[in-house]
């Protein structure tokens, strides 16, 4: 945090950034740790579902920041950073997890009720929001109409309600370990409300660090990007790895201790609050603020997309995983990283 104050008074240079990027690695370390903590406390599926909505947040009011800094030449970062988002949840996020305990445990279970309903709602969520704004004649170009923007973000913010609902009350059990247990009996006695509280506290300052020295890093690495000739969309890509670490670190280590449920969880939990959040409200700072905003995606984007939804229902459609379906995830993860430097 005190390198985030120091950004706002000093110049950013050379010097500064060696020091921001190991503060960036610990502050993600922080996150997690943190947040393990409260998830043990509060159980699954709370605990994944808090930092979920937590990273989220945050990554929304980055969004806007640049987007209210950078003007209409920023109308497309909201859809770039949603559809990086699910691409590096789903394929990278996903092929880590499943690489990674099907490695250490050779093959590992989940349940199958709670996996395919986060995917079909996911399903639903992005056709709305990135897809069909393609389709649409009512507008020029890859953008809705208010009317139709409304009813994309009204849409959004009650099926990802809905799905929050089912996860934690209706159906919790759907999102519980595949033996019947809670992942939480895997260790060791809870702790108390007080160090729950304060674990809290100090994963929100962890993550608001994280958002802080991305944003910090961000001008030079579009510098960079702009320098190498890359297309404006990889800053998109960036932003949302740059938020995702405390999450893939989380589902990582989860995986590696045989709690596929749980990495499941913050995967498809996280994808949804990134469209379920951030639609409604980039669409309200776009109506009021007179905004353009680009969410239509383009044809190799689509195709990446179908790709990934194909590969992610035949994965999670078995209730079992291994090492080859999460090397596939990652050859697609591969597909769309060289796609977006060389369209």
């Amino acid at each position: 945090m005190a390198l985030v104050g120091a950004a706002l008074v000093l110049p950013v240079g050379m010097a500064f950034i060696a020091l921001a990027v190991p503060a960036l690695v610990g502050a993600v370390l922080a996150a997690v740790h943190h947040a393990e903590v409260v998830a043990h406390r509060v159980g699954e599926p709370f605990g994944t579902l808090i930092l979920a909505v937590a990273v989220t947040v945050i990554e929304l009011s980055l969004i806007l920041s640049i987007m209210l800094a950078g003007g209409p030449d920023k109308s497309a970062l909201p859809r770039d950073t949603i559809f990086s988002a699910i691409m590096i949840i789903c394929n990278g996020v996903v092929g880590l997890c499943l690489l990674a305990g099907g490695l250490k445990h050779h093959e590992q279970t989940f349940r199958l009720e709670g996996a395919t309903s986060a995917l079909a709602a996911l399903i639903a969520l992005t056709t709305l929001s990135l897809v069909l704004p393609t389709f649409t004649t009512s507008a020029a170009g890859p953008h809705y109409t208010p009317p139709q923007l409304a009813f994309a973000a009204i849409a959004s913010l009650a099926l990802w309600g809905v799905f929050v609902f089912v996860q934690t009350v209706r159906h919790r059990d759907y999102f519980l370990s595949a033996t019947g247990t809670a992942d939480e009996s895997q260790h060791a006695a809870p702790p108390g409300n007080a160090a729950a509280w304060t674990s809290f506290g100090l994963m929100l300052v962890a993550l608001v660090a994280v958002i802080g020295l991305a944003k910090v890093l961000s001008p030079a690495m579009e510098r960079g990007i702009e320098a190498a000739g890359a297309p404006a969309a990889v800053i998109g890509i960036v932003i949302a790895m740059l938020v995702l670490l405390p999450e893939t670190w989380a589902a990582v280590r989860a995986a590696r201790a045989d709690r596929l449920q749980t990495s499941l969880n913050l995967a498809l939990g996280s994808a949804l609050a990134s469209i379920g959040l951030t639609i409604p409200a980039v669409a309200v700072a776009a109506v009021l603020l007179g905004m353009p905003l680009e969410l239509g995606l383009a044809a190799k984007d689509l195709v990446l997309l179908a790709l990934t939804f194909a590969v992610a229902a035949i994965t999670l459609g078995t209730g079992r995983t291994n090492v080859l379906q999460g090397a596939v995830h990652l050859v697609i993860f591969a597909a769309f990283l060289v796609l977006a430097l060389v369209p």
